[in-house]
């Protein structure tokens, strides 16, 4: 129903500022009776941390800040939906205009910085309503934090009961000194005592660990190597980028905050491939940045991701993509009569070699 209903609704949407659009979209979720989920098919199901996933297709972060659609979202068809960031105390974000649309280029900028509800609106939230789905749940730290370190502790604490994962993000460019926490010294820290609280939980559930795709490769070696030693489960590779590709023709291009989208995909992919390699396959990779096909999809997977993540394609294709993609990688492993473990970086050393200075 909603998929049928996307050209309508995406010819009325761009007619309106991203973000009120954006909002529209989840209160129209919202109110929309609950939808059964199509029967997965067993061939793209994949075990990642522990956990069992339907299919290794999620919802990245960002489109269901507070944890008001998970449902809705899980009945599109996604394996797993992330929510969040969520910070300890309700803030409002930076000042609007935030989000921009780089439609040209399929493409979206943010400088939102981590607008949410807080920890208490989204725990009461789940309290009444948890979906039976896999839920994944991205932690941030307040502008205002005189330590970034206890406010991730401080989500670990909040809603360990609700969460199959954790997601500690530390790679948004939006937050002044959000990714200095990606430094060796701060990194160790921060893991440290995060890793130690979500171990003194009754659910123990697995943390991910979510990077940029601006780190240099000495920054990489650092967080790979933190992230290891400290026993992470999972690294999602990448959040949004800094970097402007030159092909850029958006006249948007220029505004300061996160690039996503189809932009994106090179570099981040180029990222992932670069993590396959320092990891060996000691922890899974979730990747995420440009996906917006099949193709992408797939690509992702030879680059070394066990699970995918997107948001931003949704924004251009809607949600009948999530059908595309899925059935897209069916067949391809039909094609080459395989199955999903044994395709996971097998392109790493290609993708890792091309050059990426100039996306």
């Amino acid at each position: 129903m909603i998929s049928a209903a996307w050209p309508l609704a995406r010819l009325g949407f761009s007619l309106l500022d991203p973000e009120t659009a954006h909002h529209l979209t989840i209160a129209a979720l919202k109110r929309m009776p609950p939808q059964r989920r199509k029967a997965d098919d067993a061939k793209l199901a994949t075990t990642v941390a522990g956990l069992s996933f339907p299919n290794p297709l999620g919802l990245a972060a960002g489109f269901d800040k507070n944890a008001e659609v998970p449902a809705a979202m899980l009945a599109l068809g996604f394996g797993f939906v992330e929510v969040g960031t969520v910070t300890p105390r309700p803030q409002p974000g930076n000042p609007r205009p935030r989000m921009f649309r780089l439609t040209e280029d399929g493409g979206v900028i943010n400088r939102l910085g981590f607008n949410n509800e807080g920890h208490d609106a989204m725990r009461m939230r789940l309290v009444g309503g948890r979906p039976s789905g896999l839920l994944g749940i991205n932690i941030g730290a307040n502008k205002d934090a005189a330590d970034f370190a206890a406010d991730y502790v401080a989500g670990i604490g909040a809603l360990s009961a609700f969460a199959d994962y954790f997601t500690v993000n530390i790679s948004s460019p939006n937050t002044p000194g959000l990714r200095d926490l990606q430094a060796r010294a701060a990194l160790d820290d921060l893991l440290a005592r995060v890793i130690g609280a979500r171990d003194a939980t009754a659910e123990r559930p697995p943390v991910f660990l979510k990077i940029a795709p601006d780190l240099e490769l000495g920054g990489l070696d650092d967080v790979v190597d933190v992230a290891l030693a400290r026993g992470v489960d999972g690294l999602i590779v990448s959040n949004t980028t800094i970097a402007r590709p030159a092909t850029l023709r958006s006249s948007y291009a220029s505004e300061g905050g996160g690039l996503s989208g189809r932009p994106l995909m090179r570099r981040a992919t180029w990222a992932l491939a670069q993590t396959f390699l320092r990891t060996e396959g000691r922890v899974p990779l979730i990747g995420v940045g440009g996906i917006d096909s099949a193709e992408d999809a797939w690509t992702k997977i030879r680059a070394g991701a066990s699970l995918l993540q997107l948001y931003s394609a949704l924004v251009y294709r809607g949600p009948a993509l999530i059908d595309d993609i899925l059935n897209g990688l069916k067949g391809k492993l039909a094609i080459e009569n395989t199955q999903l473990p044994q395709v996971i970086g097998r392109d790493a050393d290609t993708i890792a070699k091309e050059d990426v200075s100039s996306v």
